[in-house]
């Protein structure tokens, strides 16, 4: 009898933490941000002129047109990381405590506009839309999918990881976090584009 409950002891030692779904503060926490950041992005752009759309304020400095394909390719980017990439490869929930405490330096490091990056060749942009209303009509879509794969999924989001040049290691979740703080950190470049003392007026 002894020998059989140090059986199962041992089996159950060897065996990782069950996997989860997310819990109701971090969904709530990540449906708010993403509609927060969605809000202040249309707003950002609404408005413009073509004149302001592709204002440069200098050659090597991007546009708000540019700026704002930057954010659209990276939402559909990063999402199809979480989904086609992340949530296929196995679970492995004993790396949560390597990722611990990532959620808030994404809340605070991504937004910090003093510390420059430069976008991976894929995120650059290239004119991929031919107007701003067809830019902005695919973000919508696309945030709008977002928002809906956050707030019925299943997917045992924290216990799938991937490696980020910047941040080492986050899990699913925390690359959910990543669509919502870079969308804020590019929509604050455009409001930096459009504090240019040369923007145009119209």
């Amino acid at each position: 009898m002894k020998s059989w409950i140090v059986s199962i002891a041992l089996l159950c030692a060897a065996v990782p933490a069950f996997t989860q779904s997310l819990t109701k503060e971090e969904r709530e926490r990540a449906i708010t941000d993403l509609q927060a950041t969605r809000k202040l992005f249309l707003e950002s752009v609404a408005g413009l002129s073509e004149a302001q759309w592709n204002f440069k304020p200098a050659p090597e400095v991007w546009s708000v047109a540019e700026a704002a394909e930057h954010i659209a390719v990276s939402e559909d980017t990063l999402f199809a990381l979480v989904t086609e990439r992340l949530m296929k490869s196995p679970a492995e929930p004993e790396k949560r405590a390597e990722v611990k405490g990532k959620d808030e330096i994404l809340w605070e490091r991504v937004v910090d506009r003093s510390h420059k990056a430069q976008a991976p060749e894929i995120l650059r942009p290239t004119h991929r839309w031919a107007t701003e209303q067809a830019l902005v009509d695919h973000f919508k879509e696309s945030r709008d999918r977002t928002i809906a794969y956050v707030e019925h999924t299943d997917d045992a989001l924290r216990d799938h990881f991937f490696e980020h040049p910047a941040f080492g290691l986050l899990d699913g979740y925390q690359w959910i976090v990543l669509i919502t703080t870079h969308t804020h950190r590019h929509t604050l470049q455009i409001e930096e584009v459009k504090a240019n003392p040369n923007f145009p007026k119209q």
